[in-house]
């Protein structure tokens, strides 16, 4: 199974890109591609848990993930399990995401996701695309305060 590694560098300090990838409020301002809303979710990645979200997409497309967290470390990193659900509210695969934040040389945080675990094919490119789309909009939201 294929593995997905991205790496980000944030001019916030480790404190305040932890509040945004584990708190509630600040994630369903980033979780989801681009395009995408999150109009329900469990989303609070501030502890160990259940969680789950629903993104709807701009054609009214929804897609339902879910998982557990299985660490936080404030403010170093978080892991958590990953499935996406089909139209029956089946859970698929599970795999496994872990985010790491060190304070970058010069100030600002080194962001390191990595997605273990994904299916074949298509999938890890899809996440790649998914991923990057949201570390996107992570970067807008941290620059915006």
């Amino acid at each position: 199974m294929p593995d997905l590694t991205l790496e980000r560098r944030f001019d916030a300090d480790p404190e305040t890109v932890f509040a945004y990838i584990s708190r509630a409020e600040n994630l369903v301002r980033w979780w989801g591609p681009e395009g995408m809303s999150v109009p329900e979710h469990d989303l609070s990645l501030d502890r160990v848990g259940p969680w789950y979200s629903v993104m709807l997409g701009g054609d009214g497309q929804r897609y339902k993930v879910s998982g557990h967290v299985t660490h936080v470390d404030p403010p170093h990193s978080i892991g958590f399990t990953w499935a996406w659900h089909d139209e029956h509210d089946r859970r698929g695969v599970e795999s496994h995401v872990t985010i790491r934040l060190v304070p970058a040389q010069g100030g600002g945080t080194a962001f390191h996701l990595h997605h273990a675990d994904l299916p074949e094919g298509e999938a890890a490119d899809s996440h790649e695309r998914g991923w990057t789309s949201c570390l996107r909009k992570l970067e807008a939201v941290l620059q915006s305060n």
